[in-house]
């Protein structure tokens, strides 16, 4: 069994992020960056997939080249080798899922294992992306998931509870945050990652028309939060959210 895991360089989701001066993005000089914790999940996933059935587990991220970071991080867990697309540029989700795909199609993955969502631009659609162009069955937001032969079974969070899927291999799984506890990386495996085969490519060698389809035109951090009102009884609270808030 081959798993193609992607793991996104992201900022740290305790950072205090600051918009730069462009106003479209943030500043990410002297912020710490990490694999994005929904792609360790998936990570920890195909770990366990591979020990169970047997297999290699390849990582892919794109980026600038730090991101060679989270790349050995994620072989030190455990992966066999990385991919690493190197792109200076801020690319959107569609250009994104056209690299993946063309990636995936070169490595023909039995599971393409992606986290949810990342959590700087939150978009939650890349996979979905890719599986459609991959032509594959797709399992979002996994819970849990069984391989039964040709089969993944994959149990799901959806809205008011869980959901059951059988999904035909290949396929795109994505992990949702309650699949598993990533585990942490060894000293020996920390040295073993710095052996381990790493391919860095340039994204223009791909070939690919990757012309945005989006782009951001302003960010704007959110109001500050009011001081709370205390107010005497029921009656002044009606009040106010009938005349003044204007919800009743």
């Amino acid at each position: 069994m081959k798993i193609l895991v992607t793991v996104k360089r992201v900022t740290d989701y305790e950072a205090k992020l600051q918009i730069d001066s462009s106003g479209t993005g943030v500043k990410l000089d002297g912020v710490n960056m990490i694999a994005n914790p929904f792609d360790e999940i998936a990570v920890e996933e195909a770990l366990r997939l591979v020990e169970k059935h047997g297999g290699e587990v390849c990582v892919l991220s794109i980026g600038s080249g730090e991101a060679t970071t989270q790349l050995r991080a994620a072989m030190a867990m455990g992966a066999d080798r990385g991919i690493l697309i190197k792109a200076a540029d801020k690319l959107d989700g569609v250009s994104i899922s056209k690299i993946i795909t063309q990636i995936a199609q070169e490595e023909k993955p039995d599971i393409l294992l992606m986290g949810k969502q990342s959590i700087d631009d939150d978009s939650q659609q890349i996979a979905q992306m890719v599986a459609e162009r991959l032509g594959f069955g797709q399992a979002t937001q996994a819970n849990k998931v069984v391989i039964e032969g040709e089969w993944a079974m994959v149990v799901r969070e959806a809205d008011g509870g869980l959901e059951t899927l059988s999904v035909k291999l290949p396929c795109v799984i994505t992990s949702d945050l309650r699949l598993n506890e990533p585990r942490y990386a060894s000293l020996p495996g920390i040295m073993k990652a710095k052996k381990k085969p790493l391919d860095e490519r340039e994204l223009a060698s791909l070939g690919l028309d990757l012309k945005a389809s989006l782009s951001i035109l302003k960010l704007e951090l959110p109001p500050k939060k009011q001081a709370g009102e205390i107010l005497p009884d029921v009656a002044t609270l009606v009040s106010k959210l009938r005349e003044v808030e204007k919800v009743i």
